[in-house]
């Protein structure tokens, strides 16, 4: 931090300190890199410790998103969205694949919804678990950052066994997603939700009812719901005012209307409440994922022991150029050592039966000509998926509040516009107001429970 010399003098008459003359600092903080969310800085203009002014500046952080996702094919865009948010990028690319089926005018298996919904809540709880223990290691409880982190590591184990990676997933398809869940995801699942809630149980005993915690929290960072609204403020910031909208109950998408939960909402608007949204929020979380794992629709076995088995991906390509097409056609490839679910990759449950849209199976490919002629197609230089012309805009929620995406096609392989909608956007956007009238030390929690994600104020 350093320290502007211009000041600004004011008349006694002015002020309420009485006939003593003050003078108003300008304090610039930043630039600054927190973690890895982008460039900040903030210029406070200070009476004594209170924030009379804040000029927010985001820094330059256009990697240009959505110019990039006009350059690729539509299934070349789903990495670009795991940028968007990296710590919840299953939501990213769920929100993006579905913008696309609705351009296309199709619709994916139960299934598939399902095992989307799952991931994607799986994600929300990671992405809640960093920002509050990011939150309490900015106000000195550095053991409630270790223990969150801890957590996160057992729900990252579980997207490693389905996608095959931690961050950067690229899970979804346009049609579907990369591979099913492996068989005996359920347990997994169990053990590391049972773990999660005793980290949650013990930093919600360190934090919720410790005095120095509700001390800095309490009564800072203060928004009403009106103003919250007038921002376009949408996810925890909102409800932690008081507002109840949630795109999986007021825009249900998916088969969230199928599964029941609860709403978490605050009243006073400040970072308690939304530490405590938050918080209650990760339980929802997890009890929707454990509903969808019990009535999900069971996916098929693909492997039958008297017709076939398993294959590795490089061998069955060696028997397919040998002629051997017998033992490619009884089999499914296996695609990779880290992707537990690679073995129930691209079948019906969980891809759409649309041959203008999703890859054939890899036996397929390999098996004959049809297969090899589909993924040809897909993969060939100015074909691939091609919606009609039209647009759509289609919402999600997103960790941090509704996360839109914009599509426009004029019937080519490429999108002519894409446009994203980032929650984030519209918090920090109103970072000003909520620093306004408090303490230059209210400054760490309040931006704290902003939550603020460089990629997603990528322009």
């Amino acid at each position: 931090m350093e320290t502007n010399p211009k000041v600004e003098t004011t008349p006694a008459s002015q002020r309420d300190s009485g006939d003593l003359e003050t003078r108003d600092m300008m304090l610039n903080i930043g630039p600054a890199h927190p973690a890895m969310h982008g460039i900040i800085r903030i210029v406070a203009k200070l009476d004594g410790e209170k924030i009379e002014e804040a000029d927010v500046e985001i820094g330059y952080l256009h990697r240009g998103f959505e110019k990039m996702s006009e350059m690729v094919d539509y299934n070349g865009v789903i990495p670009y969205t795991d940028r968007l948010n990296y710590v919840s990028p299953l939501i990213n690319n769920m929100g993006y694949c579905m913008a696309v089926e609705k351009l296309l005018g199709i619709s994916v298996p139960e299934r598939c919804h399902y095992v989307r919904v799952i991931m994607s809540e799986i994600s929300r709880v990671s992405d809640h678990l960093t920002c509050v223990g990011a939150t309490a290691m900015e106000l000195g409880a550095f053991t409630v950052f270790l223990y969150m982190i801890k957590a996160r590591e057992y729900l990252w184990d579980l997207v490693e066994k389905v996608t095959g990676a931690r961050l950067t997933v690229t899970y979804c398809r346009v049609g579907g997603v990369k591979a099913d869940l492996p068989e005996d995801f359920a347990e997994p699942c169990r053990k590391a939700f049972e773990e999660t809630r005793k980290v949650i149980d013990e930093a919600n005993g360190l934090l919720t009812r410790n005095r120095i915690f509700t001390d800095r929290m309490n009564g800072t960072g203060v928004i009403s719901e009106e103003d919250a609204i007038s921002y376009g403020i949408t996810g925890p910031f909102l409800r932690a005012s008081g507002g109840t909208f949630d795109v999986r109950k007021d825009c249900p998408y998916a088969v969230y209307e199928q599964l029941p939960f609860d709403v978490p909402v605050g009243t006073r608007g400040d970072n308690m409440d939304r530490y405590l949204v938050r918080m209650e929020e990760m339980e929802q979380s997890m009890r929707i994922v454990e509903m969808a794992l019990r009535d999900m629709p069971p996916g098929p076995v693909l492997v039958n022991p008297e017709t076939g088995r398993p294959i590795p991906a490089a061998e069955m390509v060696d028997l397919a150029k040998v002629g051997n097409i017998a033992a490619v056609s009884g089999g499914c490839a296996v695609t990779g050592p880290t992707l537990e679910g690679s073995g129930r990759a691209q079948h019906p449950s969980i891809a759409t039966d649309e041959k203008r849209v999703f890859f054939p199976p890899k036996e397929d490919t390999y098996g004959n000509i049809e297969g090899l002629m589909q993924q040809f197609k897909l993969v060939m230089h100015g074909h691939g998926v091609r919606p009609p012309q039209g647009e759509v805009y289609l919402p999600v929620e997103g960790a941090n509040g509704e996360l839109g995406f914009y599509v426009v096609s004029d019937g080519a392989a490429k999108a002519y516009r894409v446009r994203v909608r980032p929650p984030c956007f519209a918090i920090m956007s109103a970072l000003p107001k909520l620093l306004k009238g408090g303490l230059i030390a209210d400054m760490v929690p309040t931006f704290g429970s902003v939550n603020m994600i460089g990629g997603e104020l990528d322009r």
